[in-house]
């Protein structure tokens, strides 16, 4: 059931309970929703959206919060999934609008969410720590947590019980038999769950195309011990920096290969002392060294654990890749592998690194080539897994781009879920659930917040687009002085440009149409420099589309004497 555009949803009744999701539906990232009944708001994660080539200048982006900036006063509390940046990346730019909202996670993730706090300089924060079994009510949410594995420690799958239904939002998640923690995702209490009866299910679809299980995570490791066998040189290991489990096997695989460990980037050397300090990575005593001291070991002594997985152009393996970092220059026979999946966008980015590192004479292992990364997220077994114990009956597939979530409602229609009772949602749709039915109900405007720098909020998708413009296809500028009252160009056009041909001879052609052009507009009455300024946009802009086929930005300016 697809929501209907821009369409104001009906007055909330009381006893009704609302969902909005603000962001993950669509994007692989910001992940983000809102629950409301009888005046009370329930947040359910705070997550970023990492920008692409057609964001420029952009650094983050942020979920659809705007749309519930006037009701901040409302909210009971936001929880957190886990400690993923496309799940709590935003929290701290909510708390700058509101600081003392209850936060509710895991201790991991809190930990995650309070180095952020720290940073932004946030003071009045409330951290209420929950774990598995755990049970906590909020105002109109009574609230029980069910531990998820997923690429990450902690994870938590929420189930909220309201006068108006029931909702089991499973976070991101897959279902890892053989986890490396030993920490199950907890089939007992989702079989309890569904015999209470889960009147929405929000599941995770980012994997919903994939048939079959997800592949364990400790499938990986004789494909990471074979890289350490085989690596003669240094070697540097890319992840993600929150991925404790792949930097544990890294850290044990080191330890049986006789080789130093050094981490590089600052979150990755934050997240991991975090999870040691915290009993989530157990690190072996003397492997772990500081960067300062590399030169005290030959390369082959030591193995580097980076960020840059997703080829960020600011990372530790972008600089490596670009002979910009301070402290480590790639040799020829090093060997670098990247242990993380691709997120949808980062493509170009990542290959742009995997060729810099190649050319400087880096083998680079990557999932491409070799078994070194597998999911987090349940493939589409799992899903059928989880849809056939809840008997969910309505499902809202989240997180995910459109064809993820549309996989994932027609697993649970094969399942048994009536096809009007499955809702493919976007950001901003409305879904009411009253009497065990769900009902997209309307629409609401729920666009990226974009964070350039310190500014928030401020970028226009207009001028993202003048700013693709100037990136692609340049600027030309164009001045001329004119007399209003003897309707004479006195001076110019003078015309410049830049990231366009930069050759001013190429404009003799059309400088005179231009004069021309604004004397015959001066002659018939104009006097309005903003109409002139578009009489040059007119004469400059079709000659520019007919000669070269382009499209740069112009910027007309006349001058009134």
């Amino acid at each position: 059931m697809a929501a209907s555009r821009l369409q104001t949803p009906p007055k909330l009744r009381h006893g009704t309970l609302r969902v909005i999701p603000l962001g993950g539906l669509g994007d692989i990232g910001r992940n983000m929703a809102a629950l409301e009944i009888n005046g009370q708001l329930l947040l359910i994660d705070c997550g970023v959206l990492f920008p692409e080539d057609d964001h420029p200048g952009v650094d983050l982006i942020l979920p659809g919060f705007d749309a519930i900036a006037d009701r901040l006063d409302d909210v009971v509390g936001l929880v957190l999934t886990h400690g993923h940046e496309d799940h709590i990346g935003g929290v701290p730019y909510l708390l700058r609008q509101r600081s003392d909202i209850p936060i509710i996670g895991s201790r991991l993730t809190l930990a995650l969410v309070a180095e952020k706090v720290k940073e932004h300089r946030l003071s009045g924060v409330q951290p209420r720590p929950v774990a598995e079994g755990d049970r906590v009510e909020l105002g109109e949410f009574d609230l029980e947590f069910v531990a998820v594995n997923h690429s990450i420690p902690d994870g938590l799958a929420v189930f909220v019980r309201t006068a108006g239904g029931t909702v089991l939002h499973t976070g991101d998640f897959k279902m890892d038999q053989l986890p490396l923690d030993g920490r199950l995702t907890d089939l007992r209490a989702l079989a309890r769950l569904g015999e209470e009866g889960v009147d929405l299910l929000m599941i995770d679809s980012t994997n919903a195309e994939v048939p079959g299980f997800t592949t364990p995570e400790k499938d990986i490791l004789p494909a990471l011990q074979r890289v350490f066998a085989t690596s003669k040189q240094r070697l540097i290991v890319t992840s993600f920096a929150s991925h404790v489990h792949r930097v544990q096997q890294v850290l044990d695989t080191a330890v049986a290969y006789s080789r130093k460990v050094a981490y590089v980037g600052r979150s990755m050397v934050r997240n991991m002392n975090i999870a040691r300090d915290l009993g989530y990575l157990k690190v072996p005593e003397n492997t772990v060294i500081e960067l300062r001291e590399l030169d005290n070991y030959r390369p082959d002594q030591v193995v580097l654990v980076s960020t840059g997985s997703q080829g960020e152009p600011l990372s530790a393996l972008a600089r490596i890749a670009n002979r910009e970092h301070p402290a480590i220059q790639l040799e020829p026979g090093d060997t670098v592998l990247l242990a993380s999946s691709l997120v949808p966008g980062n493509e170009n980015a990542v290959y742009r690194v995997i060729n810099g590192l190649t050319r400087l004479g880096a083998r680079v292992v990557h999932r491409g080539n070799a078994l070194v990364h597998v999911s987090g997220h349940a493939s589409a077994g799992e899903l059928l897994y989880v849809y056939n114990l809840l008997k969910p009956a309505n499902v809202m597939p989240v997180h995910g781009e459109s064809r993820h979530l549309i996989a994932n409602a027609d697993l649970a229609v094969s399942t048994g879920v009536p096809r009007d009772h499955t809702i493919i949602a976007e950001d901003g749709t409305v879904v009411d659930l009253k009497d065990h039915r769900a009902k997209a109900v309307g629409q609401i405007e729920c666009d990226y917040i974009f964070v350039d720098g310190s500014t928030v909020g401020d970028i226009s998708q207009s001028s993202l687009t003048d700013r693709r413009i100037l990136g692609e296809e340049g600027f030309i500028s164009v001045v001329a002085v004119v007399n209003l009252r003897s309707k004479k160009v006195l001076s110019g056009p003078d015309i410049h440009d830049r990231g366009f041909l930069e050759d001013p001879s190429i404009y003799e052609p059309v400088r005179e149409r231009i004069a021309q052009a604004l004397t015959d507009a001066l002659e018939d009455g104009v006097d309005d420099t903003h109409r002139l300024q578009q009489v040059i946009r007119r004469q400059i802009g079709k000659w520019v589309s007919d000669t070269y086929r382009r499209r740069p930005m112009i910027i007309p300016v006349v001058v009134a004497v």
